[in-house]
């Protein structure tokens, strides 16, 4: 199906670097809007990130424990990272990410999708991707990370959704994702 969104964009008149930090830059740009006035956006640059659900033979899937400064709890999650550098291929960063947050390596590692966290104020794009054909090996996440893995079958991460008990938004939807091509469920 075909749209016409021509009547929907907006124009950047200018932009001002609010902050440079070591993940995020904020932006302030003032925009010219589809019927001729002006607006203010506030924005958030990202480098973007991958991720990772790893799949064991039996359908357990390895999550990560980690407490999330911004919302002030321990979180249950797919193990992911930003991209390292631009032009980064995002599957050799969800492949890093799985042996530093898990230990692991794949086998094999397929894309979920690909999705845009909060489309209102960040650019931030996430790469979702599978991995099966596990070989252990050892955890070494990053100097700042500090992880609890947990493995639990994917019907229970399914209902941990469903329950509301999972909140990471690319936890979520590998999850469902991941169930629908396994169990075949909508």
């Amino acid at each position: 199906m075909a749209y016409d969104d021509k009547n929907l964009v907006e124009k950047k008149i200018s932009s001002e670097n609010v902050f440079d930090g070591v993940l995020l830059h904020v932006f302030k740009d003032e925009v010219q809007l589809p019927n001729g006035h002006k607006s203010v956006r506030e924005w958030i640059k990202h480098p973007g990130a991958a991720s990772v659900i790893p799949l064991l033979p039996d359908n357990q899937i390895i999550l990560v424990r980690q407490y999330r400064y911004p919302v002030a709890q321990v979180t249950l999650e797919v193990p992911a990272g930003k991209l390292d550098k631009a032009g980064e291929d995002p599957v050799v960063c969800a492949e890093r990410e799985l042996s530093e947050e898990t230990g692991y390596t794949a086998g094999k590692i397929w894309k979920l999708t690909t999705i845009a966290t909060t489309v209102g104020f960040s650019n931030e794009i996430i790469h979702l991707y599978a991995a099966s054909d596990l070989t252990a090996g050892k955890q070494h996440p990053d100097e700042d990370e500090f992880i609890n893995t947990v493995k639990m079958p994917l019907a229970d991460a399914l209902q941990l959704v469903y329950a509301g008990k999972i909140i990471d938004c690319k936890t979520i939807i590998s999850i469902l994702l991941l169930a629908k091509e396994i169990f075949d469920v909508e």
